[in-house]
């Protein structure tokens, strides 16, 4: 089967209210839509356009700001399920610190026409995350989304610079790795751009990247941003032979479309040149000390 899905180069907005920034969030679902998107993927940190509508005291205090974010959660969350409802398409919503047991996470939302479908939260914190922002790993839950086209997962920006995480999703079923991202650098970038080639290659899967663009000088978590969109595969049979199957331009505003077409990955993992997926999995581990659990979702 096959899959349309747009991933955005997404610019942090400042707003004048929450009614603003639905309006503008809407604006950029339906464009998708427009495109035929059936899946959209939002970048990380993207939500933080949302500290602009919070005091001064507030948008200037870093750890502060992601305390008074918990305040729009629900409504956050009321505007992606509406939207994937109306546009009958599945959403993986821009990244929000959420607070959990104490601690803050990085949590990207999911829904599809049915509503909320699920959550998938970053394992790895950068060390800005960590020693700045007071953003914690989250607890080692990944999630499996099946969706009627296939399954995917999702690896939030420095995880994806990892292999554990995408192995585990692709061995319970996934082929699609969603890579939503936020970075500051050209070296940050090409980084996480790096790491999903590498998670393409080793599971024979597709795997897309989000990022935010442009400045927000506002904004002392999100201030400066460099980044492009592009979609990536295992350069093997039927496939792309530099294993890219479409980019864009760094910097630019907007939606990059693409249509995936699921069965060459199965094609692949069975019948390809080489079988990385399968070899992979014979040297997958785990955490030392920390146990990680699968769950599959339904959207």
């Amino acid at each position: 089967m096959n899959v349309t899905v747009a991933t955005a180069q997404y610019p942090i907005t400042e707003h004048t209210s929450f009614a603003n920034w639905r309006t503008h969030i809407t604006q950029w679902v339906e464009e998708a839509v427009n495109q035929k998107a059936q899946l959209l993927l939002f970048p990380e940190y993207g939500s933080m356009e949302l500290v602009s509508l919070f005091s001064p005291e507030v948008r200037d205090d870093i750890r502060w700001q992601v305390q008074e974010l918990h305040v729009l959660r629900a409504d956050f969350i009321g505007v992606f399920a509406e939207l994937a409802r109306q546009c009958g398409v599945i959403i993986v919503a821009p990244s929000l610190p959420v607070a959990e047991e104490g601690n803050i996470v990085n949590r990207a939302y999911v829904f599809s026409p049915k509503g909320l479908a699920g959550y998938q939260d970053k394992f790895f914190m950068t060390r800005f995350e960590d020693e700045v922002w007071g953003i914690r790993s989250a607890p080692k839950t990944l999630s499996v989304f099946e969706a009627e086209w296939g399954s995917f997962g999702i690896q939030i920006c420095y995880d994806i610079e990892f292999a554990l995480g995408s192995q585990l999703l692709s061995a319970a079923g996934a082929s699609v790795i969603l890579a939503p991202s936020c970075t500051e650098t050209i070296r940050g970038a090409t980084r996480v751009h790096v790491g999903a080639r590498a998670r393409a290659l080793e599971n024979q899967a597709y795997t897309i990247i989000s990022q935010t663009v442009g400045n927000a000088l506002w904004s002392p978590a999100v201030d400066i941003n460099y980044g492009f969109a592009a979609m990536y595969c295992t350069p093997d049979s039927n496939l792309p032979e530099e294993g890219i199957l479409t980019a864009e331009t760094p910097q630019m505003e907007g939606w990059l479309t693409h249509t995936l077409d699921m069965t060459k990955i199965e094609a692949v993992r069975t019948e390809g040149q080489v079988f990385n997926f399968k070899d992979s999995q014979r040297l997958m581990s785990g955490f030392l000390h920390e146990k990680v659990e699968v769950v599959k979702r339904q959207v």
